[in-house]
């Protein structure tokens, strides 16, 4: 099995509910997915909406997981593919395969997405295309990464603070209100 259009559609819907004045930004990309999921094919001559995922890793001490990226340090993401399960197991996956990671988890109540980021078409790397990012909140101990990942570089726990995307580090300071 692998991700489909219906899966986008239904993660939109429930994410809309959840934060319902991202709606009028959100539009365009539900309408290309139900498009798609109702005629099982693409017929926009690839002018639809991209659709990426991204997994946002909290440890023990809120620091966020980090790839290395352009010489520096930023959230990963992923076009979903064929073996994919699910959106989240896509988002999941470059860190699986680039730094090991094991042992991460939802918190109870968390397992949607918490924060669909939209970028317009030259404010991206991904091409002319209009880019989502559907992005999933995971929480795992810092010992969850292979020691020689963090100590050769390949990936960082970063402070919160630090985390350059506003939209991302408000919503997850929003989520960690109240843990420990």
């Amino acid at each position: 099995m692998s991700v489909r259009d219906d899966q986008i559609v239904r993660e939109l819907s429930h994410y809309v509910h959840e934060h319902p004045a991202d709606r009028m930004a959100l539009l365009p990309v539900y309408d290309a997915a139900r498009d798609h999921a109702q005629r099982r094919t693409c017929i926009h001559d690839e002018r639809c909406p991209l659709v990426v995922t991204g997994a946002v890793v909290v440890d023990e001490r809120n620091r966020v997981l980090c790839l290395r990226h352009e010489g520096g340090y930023a959230l990963a993401e992923a076009e979903p593919e064929d073996a994919d399960d699910s959106l989240s197991e896509a988002a999941l996956r470059p860190l699986v395969e680039e730094v090991g990671i094991r042992d991460v988890w939802t918190q109870p109540g968390s397992e949607a997405p918490f924060l669909v980021d939209v970028t317009k078409p030259g404010q991206h790397s991904y091409g002319p295309r209009l880019r989502v990012g559907i992005r999933y909140l995971f929480r795992a101990h810092s010992g969850a990464v292979f020691p020689s990942m963090i100590e050769t570089g390949a990936a960082a726990w970063v402070p919160l603070p630090d985390i350059g995307i506003p939209s991302v580090r408000s919503r997850v300071e929003d989520h960690l209100i109240g843990t420990p």
